[in-house]
């Protein structure tokens, strides 16, 4: 394999965080939502399922994790060499 684990952890990690900020929204709707009474923030969701979010965040940042990494043992994606050449 052409890159070291601490380079897949770091493409995983940053698979994951841009998967859940692109699911974060999904499912809310503010067309039903009555005005606070209590303080709340207009805006925040009141049923904001986020253990279902991060459960499809993770398996989809898997696949697509498994995806790049498949390109870049093909070449297809190649990742730089950013080590200094020894000496």
């Amino acid at each position: 394999m052409p890159v070291g684990l601490f380079t897949m952890v770091a493409i995983y990690l940053v698979c994951w965080w841009v998967v859940l900020f692109t699911v974060l929204p999904l499912g809310m709707n503010q067309r039903d939502q009555e005005q606070p009474t209590d303080g709340a923030q207009w805006g925040a969701p009141v049923q904001p399922n986020l253990k279902k979010k991060f459960l499809t965040t993770t398996w989809i940042s898997a696949i697509l994790w498994a995806l790049i990494m498949v390109l870049v043992w093909l070449g297809w994606m190649p990742i730089p060499d950013l080590a200094p050449p020894a000496a």
